[in-house]
């Protein structure tokens, strides 16, 4: 029992990895395991029953008292008027009708809109699936090969999630503590040098094999002014809206939330010029975003049991001399908390791993010292966090196990294997692992947007 009762941090951790997979919701699981734990924590002496009236406040502080999470819901309501209304499907047409003399227009146009869209969908599911159903079967009936054109989509879903305004960098800023707006402008240049990386392959793909996809096909031709009031209205505002967004968190104009409300206010206001408004199409975005809002911070909330008595059992310290003992350096234990978060990214979405994981590595990360490496510690904290996201988009993406290539999967025609899947995704890891090499040997390419835009 004495053996148990010094090891119960370690033993909450293993049973969170065994109960992961026994197709539980997460949510369900972390709350289990820590209340489960305090309970025999309790019994063995090691958890006094005044630690559980802690819990509710602890809930309340982390939701109740954080500027960030507020946000969530306008940015996912925003996300999903966008989808449901047509107006993401309009604006793809319109990228189409722009490139339509580009080599690989399709896949050039979803990589572009995945860019515009992607962010605000939330979680990878939602950013691969929405991609998939808006533009794969179009790709097909073009007559693209099913293996390009699922790595285009898988490509475009996943690289939205690291890129402003994306949800995933509102929760890594809070639990790694760096400022929205330096993590904001961070993944703006490495999700640029990914997105040219990404251009640059379907392109040349294109014109090495002009059988992955169809030639150039011409789109209806408009006047001059037709086409104009046609990218306006169809691409220009879109871009606009989220323009606004990001403008005013980065210039320190607006909080997180009172931009998310720009963001949704706006999604209605493009709904009404688009002429898709109605009160039950604002019924079933406000039924969606309640859902997916209710999961997201039940999740959040379940987190805060697991981490609460994670942390009362000294788990962070525990974990702490654990890696300190390995002896790996600064550079190894990087490299391992790496490694661990891109294997959860193959079962899980990237919202369970940074609320399980990070908070447990923080104080690791913060004991890592690449100052002089990188610049400072500051710079340092920002290059580990644009890290993290990369190395989180990369495992979504990788065969066998990628999360992001069974959402693709399920969203996609019947005549769309997993064999063609993981085809077309071969090239797109290529790319990210390079992409991933360039940011940790050029931390400048983290840090240089932040810092030029003042930070310390």
């Amino acid at each position: 029992m004495e053996i148990i009762a010094e090891n119960l941090a370690l033993l909450m951790v293993g049973a969170l990895a065994l109960l992961l997979f026994s197709g539980y919701p997460v949510a369900l699981v972390l709350a289990g395991v820590g209340l489960g734990f305090g309970l025999i924590g309790y019994l063995l002496g090691q958890f006094p029953l005044i630690a559980y009236f802690n819990i509710p406040l602890r809930i309340y502080a982390t939701l109740g008292e954080n500027l960030i999470y507020p946000a969530v819901p306008m940015l996912l309501f925003m996300g999903i008027a966008l989808e449901k209304s047509g107006i993401g499907r309009e604006s793809l047409l319109c990228l189409q009708t722009l490139l339509r003399r580009v080599p690989a227009n399709q896949a050039v146009a979803v990589t572009l809109i995945g860019i515009i869209l992607a962010p605000s969908a939330g979680l990878v599911g939602a950013s691969v699936a929405t991609l998939a159903v808006l533009a794969l079967p179009t790709m097909l009936e073009r007559g693209y090969s099913p293996s390009f054109a699922s790595g285009s989509i898988a490509a475009a879903g996943t690289l939205g999630i690291i890129l402003p305004p994306a949800i995933m960098l509102f929760f890594l800023a809070d639990l790694l503590g760096v400022k929205i707006a330096h993590v904001f402008l961070s993944t703006v240049v490495p999700g640029a040098m990914l997105a040219a990386m990404y251009l640059a392959y379907h392109v040349g793909a294109a014109m090495v094999d002009p059988r992955l996809p169809p030639p150039p096909t011409d789109l209806p031709v408009r006047t001059t002014t037709a086409l104009i009031v046609y990218v306006a209205r169809s691409l220009a505002l879109p871009l606009l809206l989220i323009a606004l967004v990001l403008g005013a968190i980065m210039s320190g104009l607006a909080t997180p939330t009172q931009s998310a409300s720009v963001g949704a206010a706006g999604a209605i206001v493009l709904m009404v010029l688009n002429r898709s408004f109605s009160l039950r199409m604002l019924h079933d975005i406000i039924v969606s975003t309640a859902l997916l809002t209710a999961m997201v911070f039940f999740v959040v909330a379940a987190a805060t049991v697991f981490s609460y008595t994670f942390r009362y059992f000294s788990g962070d310290t525990v974990i702490l001399e654990m890696l300190h003992g390995l002896g790996f350096g600064d550079w190894g234990m990087l490299a391992t908390i790496l490694s661990i978060i891109f294997v959860l990214g193959f079962f899980i979405d990237w919202i369970e791993i940074a609320l399980i994981t990070l908070p447990i590595f923080h104080p690791v990360l913060e004991s890592l010292d690449f100052s002089t490496y990188v610049g400072s510690a500051q710079s340092a904290s920002i290059w580990m966090t644009v890290l993290i996201a990369l190395n989180l988009q990369t495992s979504f993406l990788t065969p066998p196990f990628g999360f992001a290539l069974f959402f693709l999967k399920g969203s996609a025609p019947p005549g769309v294997t997993l064999g063609h899947i993981y085809r077309g995704i071969v090239p797109v890891v290529a790319i990210q692992i390079l992409g991933i090499a360039l940011v940790v040997a050029m931390p400048w390419l983290a840090t240089w947007l932040p810092l030029r835009a003042g930070g310390d």
